[in-house]
């Protein structure tokens, strides 16, 4: 296959984009609905937590196995595969009669969605073979991140507070169908030279070890720590972990490469990404509910006073990018944890929560340091594999950022 030209590299990046818009954008909008949903479903909030976990775990699960089978099969099929599922998702979780259908609508969203980032990723990596341009490139997928943060909390908002919650789903429908179109148009088919087989007996362990833990730490408050479902969660998780790594290590063609980790950087990028991503998904979830549910803010407000970490994001992916292209991941890496290591102490030290100032300030901190994240935790987990493994590796990644939240 030819190198394609640069503005048809270009248009590849922008439709790739479009894919992370949808996901992001869908995350960004549900947790300012979360109020609402709560409302009318008479939900408690480990409740709550099932509507964003059950597609965690689901896609977490998957995403591994979605990059190796695009490798194998086709990235732009499995891509436009995942584009279609991930759309009647969004239409179905929109119908949702009560709250169990709505959790199992997502983890129909979450299947498709396992098909879309990882892969774009792949696409991405195989679209831009110079690493400075890959590096650029990377840093555009992340400010895409931060456009979703920007717009999500103010168009859910809006769209919560003027027509209901239910239509912060119907926003995938026309980007989605978009994203499909130009995709069949311009994108072009890639796979791996060598196919990888199957692994089921990884993948039900992956699960296994995922859905487990998940539901012993979402449950356990309420059911106890010391239960024995909830301490048999556990014991099952850490078997799971054990068996697994175990397992992969004798397969030729393992679900989870524990080669991938022996690479510093590679592993350093996992836990960075683990990190990060619990910070991301434990600030959203919280601010929300207390912006709304203690400070007795519309959703529309709620989602305005989440602007200023958003334009942050937004402004700092793409300034990421450029410093990982002329001096390489690691000063990002330490800025953005500096920056969101200040906001955790305003919040959990000098309770900014009380002072709108201080609130202000760790938001805008907590943007800056998102923003620098992310951009060098992909480049640095898909740049040091060999092209023909940009699937699973850029997987492995997802599935980390996946794992933190």
């Amino acid at each position: 296959m030819t190198e394609p030209t640069y503005r048809r590299r270009m248009l590849i990046l922008g439709i790739c984009c479009l894919s992370l818009l949808i996901v992001s954008l869908d995350n960004t909008i549900l947790n300012v609905a979360l109020p609402s949903m709560q409302r009318d479903f008479h939900a408690s909030v480990s409740g709550l937590q099932w509507t964003i976990d059950a597609y965690l775990v689901v896609i977490a699960s998957l995403l591994l196995l979605s990059g190796s089978t695009a490798d194998r099969l086709g990235r732009k099929r499995i891509f436009r595969i995942g584009l279609v599922v991930f759309t009647a998702g969004s239409v179905l979780c929109s119908l949702a009669p009560g709250l169990g259908w709505l959790v199992v609508f997502r983890m129909v969203q979450a299947v498709g969605g396992s098909m879309l980032n990882p892969v774009a990723m792949s696409i991405i990596t195989n679209t831009f073979s110079d690493p400075r341009e890959r590096a650029r490139a990377i840093g555009v997928w992340g400010g895409v991140i931060g456009i979703s943060m920007a717009a999500g909390p103010i168009v859910g908002g809006a769209l919560v507070e003027s027509v209901g919650w239910r239509s912060i789903f119907w926003i995938n429908l026309p980007v989605g169908l978009l994203a499909l179109v130009l995709t069949a148009r311009f994108v072009p088919e890639s796979r791996a030279p060598r196919p990888r087989r199957v692994d089921p007996v990884g993948q039900l362990l992956v699960i296994a070890l995922l859905g487990s833990l998940t539901y012993a730490i979402i449950e356990g408050a309420d059911a106890g720590w010391g239960s024995p479902v909830i301490v048999g969660c556990f014991t099952l998780a850490a078997v799971a972990v054990a068996v697994l790594a175990r397992y992969e290590r004798r397969r030729a063609d393992p679900l989870i490469d524990v080669r991938f980790f022996r690479s510093v950087p590679f592993g350093g990028a996992t836990v960075v990404a683990v990190c990060a991503f619990a910070a991301l998904g434990g600030f959203m979830f919280l601010n929300t509910l207390y912006l709304q549910n203690e400070r007795d803010l519309s959703a529309l407000d709620a989602g305005l006073y989440m602007v200023p970490m958003a334009l942050m994001c937004l402004v700092f992916a793409p300034v990421s990018g450029r410093l990982i292209g002329s001096r390489g991941p690691r000063l990002p890496l330490v800025l953005a944890g500096t920056a969101m290591a200040a906001s955790a102490v305003l919040l959990a030290g000098f309770h900014a929560q009380s002072s709108d100032v201080l609130l202000f300030v760790s938001y805008v901190l907590f943007g800056i340091g998102f923003g620098l994240v992310n951009a060098p935790i992909t480049n640095t987990a898909v740049s040091g594999m060999p092209r023909t493994q940009a699937g699973v590796a850029a997987a492995v990644a997802s599935t980390s950022r996946q794992i933190g939240q």
